[in-house]
């Protein structure tokens, strides 16, 4: 269901980059390396209309449901500003295309501080909130040095591993992946999840494989945790602007207590001297994901929301 012309390729990331550095998206789906992660599952096309670049993809949010829609990322600038006229006329004629293809229009994926904008270019567009898609935003600094009361039990679980376990924290690169996917595999098979959330990990396990054996082509961060020489624990992010990076992936064998709260203590300490913030994406509306996300005591959840014109 690839709406548009052109699909994601590393040949076109560096205009690509022109427009997602255009202006300050701050979310973490408008990442190059968050686009090429999931450019097949999500089925992500682009084509420019008028001034501005449009990305179309598929949500999967809905697989409970069975329920799979196309959606438009809010359109890109390279400029840092928004024309009204224009940005209707861009709107409007990408709306066009989907229902000539016989599908809805919807925008989705909208920053808080978007929905303003294309308001005022689009008056017939109402949006609703999108929880499940908030992104979690954390001060890179905080999650290195874990001080104060709301991080006591954090800093016990990694004091705890690295008093009991020995380990070794290295980066990432791409002739490693054989071994990354026998750990991510390994990792995906031992979880008791619904139907529904296990599809959605398949579907992430194909797409890191991609990623895993392109890391340096496509601009990934990446590190993991060796224990006896065996990766138990990997984080791979990517530049989202010039201060944060986005971490797409952070997973850890929970036989070894202390072992998630060591691996993204150690991303963020190798991280640390090009990001200000970590953007740890969306929860998803899964449960013990959004617990976890929020006991980090996120800096700031930055809403986005999904629009539809009024009938």
């Amino acid at each position: 269901m690839y709406m548009f012309d052109n699909e994601i390729s590393v040949e076109n990331r560096e205009l690509l980059e022109e427009y997602l550095n255009g202006y300050g998206y701050r979310t973490s789906g408008l990442s190059f390396t968050s686009l090429y992660m999931w450019r097949e599952i999500n089925q992500f096309s682009w084509e420019m209309a008028g001034e501005y670049m449009c990305l179309s993809g598929v949500s999967h949010l809905e697989l409970e449901e069975g329920i799979e829609l196309p959606f438009m990322f809010p359109p890109l600038t390279k400029t840092g500003s928004y024309d009204k006229e224009s940005l209707r006329a861009t709107i409007l004629s990408c709306k066009e295309k989907f229902e000539a293809k016989g599908y809805p229009f919807s925008l989705r994926l909208v920053p808080e501080h978007m929905t303003g904008i294309i308001e005022e270019a689009c008056p017939e567009i109402e949006f609703e909130d999108d929880r499940a898609n908030y992104d979690y935003i954390y001060r890179v600094k905080d999650l290195v040095e874990l001080k104060g009361r709301a991080y006591h039990g954090k800093k016990n679980h990694l004091n705890y591993f690295k008093k009991n376990y020995q380990y070794e924290y290295v980066e990432l690169t791409s002739d490693m992946a054989d071994s990354v996917m026998a750990f991510i595999k390994a990792f995906n098979r031992k979880k008791e999840i619904p139907p529904h959330e296990m599809e959605l990990l398949i579907m992430e396990e194909e797409a890191m494989e991609d990623v895993f054996r392109n890391l340096e082509r496509v601009g990934y961060i990446g590190g993991a945790v060796l224990i006896d020489g065996n990766i138990e624990a990997v984080a791979v992010g990517g530049m989202l602007g010039s201060d944060t990076v986005t971490e797409h992936i952070e997973k850890a064998n929970t036989d070894f207590r202390g072992l998630y709260q060591l691996v993204l203590n150690e991303y963020c300490r190798h991280i640390e001297d090009r990001a200000e913030f970590l953007n740890r994406e969306e929860d998803m509306d899964i449960e013990n994901l959004r617990k976890s996300k929020l006991s980090y005591k996120p800096l700031e959840l930055l809403p986005k929301y999904i629009g539809t014109f009024k009938e």
